[in-house]
């Protein structure tokens, strides 16, 4: 599995202010006859998917969903195949036109925006980017970066050259006047997504976009995404089935199962918490040490003691494997210093407690003696 990104932290984007980029509530996208009136009986919407169907010949794909996205955070749905994730992200732009509830961007009802409107937003706030890239076979890759810009009425030397100032930033440069035959399929997501980015959105949509990638070429681009954020801080909506995947993009992570979600919260907190026995097998293999902080892992410690002023200093979200190689090396405590103040302890116990999966008794959970020897 590949190691998350290291910054992480427990204050989620709905602690640091503002409003939402995106605010979800109550959405619904029912397919079938009649499905506008799934939503509102409270005899159908408590049904599984299975007796849905049965009873109405409906499938609902997204079931009664609410979620906000904030601005700068990479926010990742993920689930399995049929989990409803691809249609929910749809639903954000109607490209899929949603059963019921209410979509806001900005403060603006998407759910009740005319055709102009939509355009708009499409065209100007919110970009896609596909798993199938998409690309005009014809067309070189700067002309086809800057199609979205054409489509906007940009002049042909100012879109060419803001295309090409894009097809650097993802890594192509001397690759302008090539067409999309000649790239490998790396080099051709890359330059799906200097188009969507050409045309400076607000909000990028990602629908399973490295899906078809090889490993390699598919941690480039994950590297590629989480380079772009740090330098731009673009707000990003990110669909993926690939556990790996999200915890290394996302700040925050929807996990859907037939249509709802699951649980939502930070990576860690998935790990650390999950809400039920589904979500508890989906992270069973996660190396626990490289998504938790030492924020969990430390224990208390009296500001008076000896230890509370000695030992190397650690941040509340450091990682606790990056804790175990300070543990190791110093031979001592380390102490968890937030605002100049030590807040915690972790030392061998504390952490070995969080990679060894030890419950609230001390008893060791399942796969623990083969995740110890490898401490």
């Amino acid at each position: 599995m590949s190691e998350p990104r290291t910054e992480r932290s427990e204050t989620s984007p709905a602690d640091t202010g503002g409003g939402p980029v995106f605010s979800v509530r109550s959405l619904w996208k029912v397919f079938g006859a009649k499905a506008s009136r799934i939503p509102g009986d409270s005899s159908l919407t408590g049904l599984s998917q299975a007796e849905l169907r049965e009873k109405t010949g409906c499938t609902a794909a997204v079931r009664d969903v609410s979620f906000d996205v904030h601005k700068g955070e990479v926010f990742v749905v993920m689930g399995l195949s049929g989990s409803g994730k691809s249609t929910l992200v749809r639903c954000l732009t109607r490209l899929i036109e949603p059963t019921s509830g209410e979509i806001i961007l900005d403060g603006e009802d998407v759910v009740g925006m005319d055709k102009e409107q939509l355009r708009e937003v499409r065209r100007h706030r919110a970009a896609m980017v596909f798993q199938n890239f998409g690309l005009l076979p014809h067309r070189s890759v700067i002309d086809n970066v800057a199609y979205g810009l054409e489509i906007q009425g940009m002049g042909k030397e100012e879109r060419r050259a803001k295309a090409a100032t894009m097809v650097e930033k993802v890594g192509l440069e001397g690759l302008g006047e090539r067409r999309p035959g000649q790239l490998s399929g790396g080099q051709q997501q890359r330059v799906g997504l200097a188009r969507a980015l050409a045309v400076d959105p607000e909000v990028l949509l990602f629908d399973e976009p490295f899906s078809a990638l090889d490993p390699l070429i598919r941690r480039d681009m994950q590297e590629e995404v989480i380079r772009l954020h740090r330098e731009e801080g673009r707000t990003m909506v990110f669909i993926t089935h690939d556990l790996s995947e999200a915890l290394r993009l996302g700040d925050r992570i929807a996990l859907m199962r037939d249509g709802q979600i699951v649980q939502l919260g930070t990576p860690e907190e998935i790990v650390a918490n999950p809400a039920d026995d589904y979500v508890r097998d989906f992270v069973r293999d996660v190396p626990r040490e490289q998504v938790i902080s030492v924020r969990r892992a430390m224990r208390p410690v009296d500001a008076d003691a000896p230890e509370a002023t000695t030992g190397t200093e650690l941040a509340p979200d450091t990682l606790v494997s990056d804790a175990i190689e300070t543990v190791a090396r110093s031979g001592e405590h380390c102490r968890v210093v937030e605002n100049g103040r030590t807040v915690g302890i972790v030392d061998y116990a504390a952490l070995l407690t969080v990679v060894a999966r030890l419950d609230e008794n001390g008893d060791a959970g399942e796969g623990t003696e083969r995740e110890v020897a490898t401490v």
